[in-house]
């Protein structure tokens, strides 16, 4: 499904090719032999998502971009089943593997790899031809790559990156769910407006 928002209407490769049941919503642009596949979400939210030549995302994974973080996805790149991809910049020859998610400012060069549910954190940059082993932690500028059960080390080097500040707007002493909670429903309730985007006739 295809659905305008904030005055924005998906644009659509002519070869490439979209699942009946992805959605792609608002200002998103999708390059030539990029292929969206079944369940897949791709929402462009006040700013925009770009994919270049031949990405490939696969079932039910979820991109987003932000009002304040855009997203970028450059070619011959492959996002696996259910990973999350939110406001950051990918660039080209990338795989982000099943169940990985990669958050708001990050910056993965050339070449890298975002294995199984691995996670690269806020404004963490990982370097040409980098790897995120299954289940790790990518954190911070400089990188650090830690395994799940390092919390301590992993939180070091995430409190400086001030996720509360940098995704909700909100210093972390402040930062309560009510406050996060009523900004997100304002923002999201955007989408009242969202419209289908008629396809156009066939010759």
């Amino acid at each position: 499904m295809l659905l305008t928002h904030l005055g924005h209407t998906p644009d659509i490769d002519p070869d490439a090719w979209v699942a009946p049941t992805a959605t792609v919503c608002g200002k998103v642009r999708i390059g030539p032999g990029c292929r969206v596949m079944h369940g897949a979400q791709i929402i462009a939210e006040g700013s925009s998502i770009e994919l270049g030549e031949c990405v490939i995302v696969l079932e039910n994974a979820v991109l987003r971009s932000t009002a304040d973080h855009a997203l970028t996805i450059g070619k011959h790149c492959l996002v696996g089943p259910g990973a999350h991809v939110v406001g950051c910049t990918v660039a080209d020859d990338v795989f982000i593997a099943t169940g990985a998610s990669v958050f708001h400012g990050a910056q993965l060069g050339p070449g890298c790899e975002v294995r199984i549910n691995a996670v690269v954190h806020l404004r963490t940059a990982l370097p040409a031809g980098e790897t995120v082993p299954i289940g790790w932690v990518a954190v911070g500028d400089p990188l650090r790559i830690l395994p799940p059960d390092q919390h301590e080390a992993i939180w070091a080097a995430q409190a400086p990156l001030n996720f509360p500040k940098f995704v909700y707007g909100f210093e972390r002493a402040e930062a309560s769910m009510e406050k996060i909670t009523r900004k997100l429903s304002a923002s999201l309730g955007s989408h009242r407006d969202d419209a289908p985007v008629t396809p156009p006739e066939a010759d």
